[in-house]
């Protein structure tokens, strides 16, 4: 009765979500029931989420899991305890589904977590965790995402909201409309279930994603996103799942080109790459998170410093002043980029060797250190304008 009643109050575009992601479930799992019933070893074959099976595709421009899987079966010593755990976590998010329940990851560990008692073959009792520590159902969650074919957000299952959207654009979210040109000084967080988000209107020229949460508060109360006809987002660091989906469809659905501003360092260039090609601990899922056409707009070397066919932004004694020593970590983070495959292009190869060469890095909060103006309609607009980004 109380669940019939809770039902009432649920949108009607989570019941459809709910109502696919159980009947695939039944589709995949179908089979180790019928395996049993026929007296047959049951068994699961899973793609394999290894670096070793994560492959770069130039012509995609992204990371793709390759063709390689694995069989975990329940009477293969090895993997009858990961058989166990995979059959334990499908059947607490099917129950969550038909259940009209929202767990988080950290509710699917503890609804998992729990000792099994046993007799071993000399007759003492033995005890056995089904995990121990949540990144252990977290791994196993993430090999049901890739066996059943759907994001954990198709599944219902939440996790805390990161990024933040503003613009002149109206959605729909559950069964409510939403004004993201009315926020006030605040903003739309991006929900973890992005793909339930119905997209009704938009007037904007271009998405521009900023990676510091402070920049993008600066450039929505100055009112970039008016000015310039731009949807602002935010992913306040490295992206989520569900900030990197928004600007996928974003991109995908609405055809809106999308610059990605981070710091001048290699953690704010990695975070554009994840953007832009996914990265290796999700490429099973890079077709629907990552966005190949999303353009570095900045803040590259070359806009500190310049170069024989550009003049750099910032004076000398500006760049005295702004830029800071990079540590060890920096540097070694920097080789590191240039051994991937994706920063192997002429532009990332001078950028990064630049980098390496000075030794310097630079905050995009130093920009505004010329006047928030100088960063909103001179940087910004000039490099869109004269097409001054790295594809």
């Amino acid at each position: 009765m109380a669940m019939e009643q809770t039902k009432k109050f649920i949108s009607s575009v989570d019941i459809r979500a709910r109502i696919k992601a159980a009947e695939k479930f039944n589709e995949v799992f179908e089979k180790v029931v019928k395996a049993v019933l026929n007296c047959e070893e049951p068994r699961l074959v899973i793609p394999k989420r290894t670096l070793s099976n994560t492959i770069y595709d130039k012509e995609k421009g992204l990371l793709l899991l390759g063709p390689a899987t694995f069989e975990r079966s329940f009477l293969d010593v090895k993997e009858a305890r990961k058989f166990m755990q995979t059959l334990l976590m499908a059947k607490i998010i099917y129950d969550a589904l038909i259940n009209n329940e929202y767990p988080t990851i950290r509710d699917l560990f503890y609804r998992g977590k729990h000792s099994i008692r046993y007799r071993d073959h000399k007759g003492r009792v033995e005890e056995e965790n089904t995990w121990d520590e949540q990144k252990e159902s977290d791994s196993v969650l993430r090999d049901i995402e890739v066996l059943v074919n759907l994001l954990r957000e198709e599944m219902l299952i939440l996790s805390k909201e990161k990024g933040k959207v503003v613009g002149d654009m109206r959605i729909r979210s559950g069964d409510d409309v939403i004004d993201l040109s009315k926020m006030g000084h605040g903003a739309y967080a991006i929900e973890p279930t992005p793909d339930l988000i119905e997209f009704i209107d938009v007037n904007a020229e271009f998405v521009l994603v900023v990676e510091k949460d402070a920049v993008f508060q600066q450039l929505h109360r100055a009112g970039f996103w008016k000015k310039y006809r731009a949807i602002l987002v935010t992913s306040a660091g490295q992206p989520d799942r569900a900030t990197r989906r928004f600007v996928r469809r974003l991109n995908e659905e609405l055809k809106l080109p999308v610059y990605i501003l981070t710091d001048a360092d290699p953690y704010g260039w990695y975070i554009y790459s994840v953007f832009k090609i996914g990265s290796i601990t999700l490429s099973y899922e890079s077709e629907r998170l990552a966005t190949p056409k999303a353009k570095f707009l900045g803040v590259s070397m070359t806009d500190i410093f310049g170069d024989k066919n550009k003049k750099p932004y910032l004076s000398e004694s500006e760049r005295r002043n702004f830029i800071i020593k990079a540590k060890k970590t920096d540097i070694k983070r920097a080789q590191e980029l240039l051994n991937y495959e994706w920063f192997k292009t002429e532009k990332w190869s001078k950028e990064i060797n630049i980098f390496l060469q000075k030794q310097s890095k630079l905050e995009i909060e130093a920009l505004t250190g010329k006047g928030l103006h100088f960063l909103m309609d001179t940087y910004i607009p000039m490099k869109i304008q004269t097409q001054d980004f790295i594809e």
